[in-house]
């Protein structure tokens, strides 16, 4: 790597897992940049009156060694292993997650109409080739039925988008796809295998997911944080990079604050590179944090709502995985909202959404609402359009050609979970280390 300013830092832009990922693991000098008044993006806990809040649900999946060797160092003995349970909310029932494995208890026209539907794609030689966008996806893996009664409804309510200008390659690891077998064992009640790859989850036993944030935090060495400090102008030229009035030079920049966000603040920034980023598309997330004046009797920990008839798309319980994050015989929930037009009241959508908490057995009675905050993330679901690959390649490859490494969900432009903004830190600090 080569650089004017040898003598400078490692600036690091965003100080979400992986920002904080890159500075523990960096073993140059560097200056981490975060806009809010605290660390960890989107890992952070909100607490309310005693009641625990991550930003919608935060359980983390860990399957790399590596993680797993640091999350027990980090807070060895205090992560709480969870078996997961989640269900699907359709057709007035809960049935099992996956869906498309789990037809068991829903009513029988719409069991024999999947099953059918499955068959016929699972025979049809179409079904093996390439498919166009992720409902072409949907109707060869799983059939017309699975699609029409929950992959596509679901992913609507999701991505705010319709399936059909998503493209397929995102899911492969996220869309579980099970075998003919499965499928005729799960409508049955033969119950198959859990299927996914969130089967099982770690947490921390108390203050919501901000607690392990908090954790690589302290660890941190080598470097400056400055929260409440967005920055203003970046200077690919001169190496510059201005924030609070202040021009500082960097080495190297890690940015992990979302892509179009990065463009945005560019000095003289190339024109093809500024209609790249105008055509990436995200999605936000509308959200409740919810708490109930008694234990919820559900046992799961979240739930799926394809129905366009209820307010919302998922729905997770906290206090299911660990009753700490909400005082003795109360609940903690997120409710995840399908609406993405003007901001609501919270006053004027809690009536009906409390309802359908009802109906949904997520809370005891429409009454149980102690209190409810609404929340939004501008920044939540990449949309992966037929533009998003050639966009972000061109974005990529511009940024690292001027030793700026955009990294993360939002920095890469990517979908991923926290143990893989965990890695995206390291990795890129293990390459600047050298």
């Amino acid at each position: 790597m080569q650089s004017p300013h040898s003598d400078a830092r490692v600036v690091i832009l965003g100080g979400g897992l992986t920002g904080i990922s890159t500075a523990y693991h960096l073993r140059r000098p560097w200056l981490l940049l975060e806009k809010e008044s605290r660390l960890g993006g989107h890992a952070r806990t909100d607490e309310t009156q005693g009641f625990h809040f991550d930003k919608t649900g935060h359980w983390l999946h860990l399957r790399d060694p590596y993680t797993k060797g640091l999350v027990q160092e980090l807070l060895p003995g205090q992560m709480v292993p969870v078996e997961r349970k989640a269900r699907i909310f359709s057709h007035g029932v809960l049935t099992r997650f996956p869906f498309q494995a789990n037809l068991f208890g829903l009513p029988a026209n719409v069991v024999s109409e999947c099953l059918i539907e499955f068959v016929r794609a699972h025979a049809d030689p179409a079904s093996k080739e390439p498919p166009k966008n992720f409902e072409d996806f949907c109707n060869k893996k799983f059939g017309a039925g699975i699609s029409r009664h929950f992959m596509i409804p679901y992913n609507q309510k999701l991505w705010g988008v319709h399936p059909r200008e998503i493209t397929a390659e995102w899911c492969s690891r996220f869309v579980p796809i099970p075998k003919l077998e499965d499928v005729i064992k799960g409508a049955v009640g033969d119950v198959p295998p859990e299927l996914g790859y969130n089967i099982s989850f770690l947490y921390p036993e108390k203050g919501g997911i901000e607690t392990l944030t908090r954790a690589l935090v302290a660890r941190l060495a080598g470097g400056d944080v400055h929260v409440s400090t967005p920055v203003d102008r970046l200077d690919l030229a001169n190496r510059t990079v201005t924030y609070g009035g202040e021009t500082i030079p960097w080495r190297a920049m890690v940015a992990t604050i979302p892509l179009p966000e990065l463009v945005a603040r560019l000095a003289d920034c190339p024109k093809d590179i500024e209609e790249a980023a105008g055509k990436l598309r995200c999605t936000a997330v509308r959200y409740l944090n919810v708490a109930t004046k008694s234990s919820p009797k559900a046992d799961f920990h979240w739930i799926y709502v394809p129905e366009e008839k209820y307010p919302f798309y998922r729905v997770g319980i906290y206090t299911n995985a660990v009753p700490a994050m909400a005082p003795p015989g109360r609940g903690s929930l997120y409710v995840e909202l399908s609406d993405r037009g003007a901001m609501p009241r919270v006053d004027d959508i809690m009536p009906d959404v409390a309802q359908a908490l009802a109906a949904a057995g997520a809370i005891n009675s429409a009454d149980d609402v102690l209190f409810a905050e609404l929340k939004e993330l501008k920044y939540a679901y990449v949309v992966f359009d037929d533009n998003y690959y050639s966009c972000v390649d061109k974005l990529i490859k511009y940024f690292e050609a001027n030793d700026v490494f955009p990294r993360g969900r939002y920095g890469s432009w990517i979908y991923n979970a926290m143990e893989d903004s965990i890695l995206a830190g390291r990795e890129v600090a293990l390459r600047l280390n050298q």
